[in-house]
């Protein structure tokens, strides 16, 4: 259901992530979502762990939901089968550690709301996205209601949402979708190195951000107290005084989240 491997970015590790059912174009059924929280979890709380990358096996992202799995679920079931949906969601958004989505094929329903809650989408540029929620008569879930307006802003995500275009790639690439574009069968390899780029960055920085770019209230005046409260800790840290220490001394910091 969820492949993993790590890779040494020589900063740190980076934990790959694979949706790994391809005979359903991997397609995301309870114990994908429920297996996927966990790896999140294991990852997210793995201080080695300085970026993960999510993908999927076959050349596919994902269908999206598994629909198959879906007959004679009444409402409660639906709310439950939710949860590890949005824990999972909710963890890429917020964790210390950035996550990168690497797209090949067609990312559809839930895989466009997991790869665009991921802080950056490498998309293959013949991949396409599809929002086509309405066509089996249900309203976009993982959080695409939250992530794709903000991405694209709000007419484009109505464009998407309430007609069920189909984005390739490049125009993805364009409004903002995805935030990279690959050789066809390469969007793994860029998202490896995207990931690189970020295991080489203080990790109490990128948390620092993440924490304040994933608040539902992005006002200014929360924002700059956000700010300041988030830059004040990192003052103090280990972190901070390699960074002045590189700076001044003219190499690369070696940051240890400290």
């Amino acid at each position: 259901m969820i492949r993993t491997a790590d890779h040494d970015a020589g900063h740190g590790t980076i934990r790959v992530l694979t949706l790994d059912r391809p005979e359903a174009r991997n397609a995301i059924d309870l114990p994908t979502r429920e297996r996927l929280l966990e790896e999140l979890t294991a990852a997210a709380g793995d201080a080695a762990v300085r970026a993960i990358v999510l993908t999927g096996a076959g050349g596919v992202f994902s269908a999206g939901g598994d629909l198959r799995t879906m007959d004679g679920v009444d409402a409660a079931a639906a709310r439950a089968r939710l949860l590890p949906l949005h824990r999972a969601v909710r963890l890429i958004a917020t964790c210390a550690t950035p996550v990168v989505a690497a797209v090949e094929g067609s990312a559809a329903g839930l895989g466009v709301s997991l790869a665009a809650v991921c802080d950056h989408v490498v998309a293959a540029e013949d991949a396409r996205f599809v929002a086509g929620f309405g066509r089996v008569g249900l309203v976009a879930d993982g959080g695409l209601l939250w992530t794709l307006p903000q991405r694209v802003g709000l007419g484009r995500a109505k464009d998407m949402l309430l007609f069920g275009r189909t984005v390739p790639a490049p125009r993805a690439y364009e409004i903002g979708l995805a935030d990279s574009l690959a050789p066809p069968g390469k969007a793994l390899e860029v998202a490896l190195e995207r990931a690189a780029e970020a295991a080489e960055l203080a990790p109490l920085s990128i948390a620092a951000a993440k924490r304040v770019l994933s608040r539902a209230d992005h006002s200014l005046k929360r924002t700059l107290e956000a700010e300041r409260e988030e830059q004040a800790g990192l003052f103090g840290t280990a972190d901070f005084a390699e960074g002045r220490a590189a700076f001044a001394e003219r190499r690369r910091p070696r940051f240890q989240g400290r």
